[in-house]
């Protein structure tokens, strides 16, 4: 299947539009997408299998008398079922009842500048490519020490692409490359197995280092072993990257999505230019980060995306907002409309959720702490309540820091609480940013957390 190209995509979405308006919709969004994935898999400490993923398609919004109809398809190339797929997409909003809040699709807005989101080099990667980054992983994994073994990761480069157009005269494409490489690893010693430690290395250009990843995938494990119990306390805890991601994504972020708040569900309703979280903190939702992740020069409307501050000093400043929430209220949308593919329309997500870091070192944060926990993964999180910020969830690997310095892998270990409590005990932070998913975060520092051991 040959890829598209730009200027391809940009003309079937806007072909499809205006055949939307031929056919009776008042307003009408036509958006394309693209992507090309290529995968290693490892399974067992072996190089198991490889795959390549080609998925595009096109996602029609018809609307008729404030009723939006949605419809649509992969069959790119066959004219007749685009032009299907835009009947279907009226017909359904014939069907549907008027939605009082709708007030129109975005209108036209000069694009972003973006920086590093796409490398030629990642795109023209194959699977024997990916094999070597794989292997180079588990060559320093193995090579670490004998007691590590390898379960699971892989190593993947991505190509993707869109395009959106609609009645009111928006027209933007953009591309953008991904490679990144992960791996999971556990350790033995006699009876003793640790839990599965994790590392991975995503970037938008061809600049990972699988070998940094095999060795602290390695690392992890072996500081793992001869975990001990500990007693339950409220105590200091060091959120690393992972661990602050799993806690914010499912209570935090959820808060400052504007379709949370207009549902009375998030905490922050009403709370605009209040102190919400400690001074040391400072967030941006900032869609324009260079090599971000989910950097793009415009969202899944069509909307330029943009950096807004959230969290200012610890001031609530802003919610994110796509184009239906915005017009709720009268204001403009924020660039956080995000769609999975062409399948779906379009929901609020976070761009890239940035905490400002601190000055200090990892090991100077460490220091810091006379006694208490540094945490890399939390299981469970997806079971927090999203409204209240309410967490219980299982700390592993964690382990106990004695005056200033790691002093045993822990085991048994939860630690419960409310997100916006931890929010307000931030005291420090580090200086070692760096990208997990949507986040982009250092190492956090936060007072008085209660910690459960057995």
């Amino acid at each position: 299947m040959a890829v598209l190209k730009q200027q391809e995509m940009l003309s079937l979405a806007e072909d499809a539009a205006s055949f939307a308006l031929k056919k009776g919709a008042d307003e009408a969004e036509a958006f394309v997408y693209q992507g090309f994935a290529n995968n290693v898999v490892i399974e067992r400490g072996q190089i198991a299998k490889s795959s390549r993923i080609i998925d595009r398609g096109l996602g029609v919004r018809a609307v008729i008398k404030k009723s939006v109809g949605f419809s649509y398809t992969n069959m790119l190339e066959n004219r007749t079922a685009t032009e299907e797929t835009v009947l279907k997409a009226i017909s359904f909003a014939k069907a549907s009842k008027p939605d009082e809040d709708w007030h129109g699709l975005p209108d036209k807005k000069p694009l972003a500048t973006v920086e590093n989101t796409y490398d030629s080099k990642v795109a023209q990667l194959n699977s024997e490519d990916l094999v070597k980054i794989a292997s180079a992983m588990l060559d320093v994994a193995e090579k670490k020490d004998k007691r590590v073994f390898p379960i699971e990761g892989g190593a993947g480069a991505s190509y993707l692409s869109s395009a959106v157009a609609n009645s009111n005269g928006v027209a933007c494409v953009d591309h953008g490359t991904v490679i990144e490489c992960s791996l999971a690893t556990v350790a033995q010693e006699g009876s003793e197995v640790t839990p599965v430690c994790f590392e991975f290395n995503a970037e938008r250009s061809y600049n990972i280092n699988p070998e940094g990843v095999g060795e602290e995938a390695a690392r992890l494990t072996i500081s793992a072993l001869k975990a001990k119990k500990i007693e339950t306390k409220s105590t200091n805890v060091i959120f690393t990257q992972f661990a602050l991601q799993q806690l914010l994504y499912f209570t935090m972020i959820n808060a400052v999505k504007a379709d949370f708040v207009q549902r009375n569900q998030s905490a922050f309703k009403g709370k605009i230019g209040e102190k919400v979280a400690s001074e040391n903190l400072t967030i941006y939702d900032d869609g324009l980060f260079k090599g971000g992740l989910q950097t793009w020069r415009f969202d899944g409307e069509g909307v330029p995306q943009q950096k807004t501050v959230i969290i200012e000093k610890g001031i609530l400043r802003n919610f994110i907002y796509d184009n239906y929430t915005a017009k709720k209220e009268e204001k403009e949308s924020t660039g956080n409309a995000t769609r999975a593919g062409y399948l779906s329309t379009p929901s609020i997500e976070a761009t890239n959720f940035h905490i400002l870091p601190g000055k200090k070192s990892p090991q100077e944060l460490i220091n810091e702490v006379k006694e208490g926990l540094i945490i890399y993964f939390l299981q469970g999180a997806h079971s927090s309540n999203p409204a209240s910020g309410e967490f219980s969830v299982v700390a592993t690997p964690a382990w106990k820091i004695k005056d200033g310095k790691i002093a045993h892998a822990t085991k048994g270990v939860m630690i419960a609480g409310n997100i916006f409590q931890v929010l307000k005990n931030v005291s420090m932070l580090a200086n070692n940013e760096r990208k997990i998913g949507q986040l982009v975060a250092p190492w956090v520092l936060v007072e008085n957390v209660k910690v459960i051991g057995k």
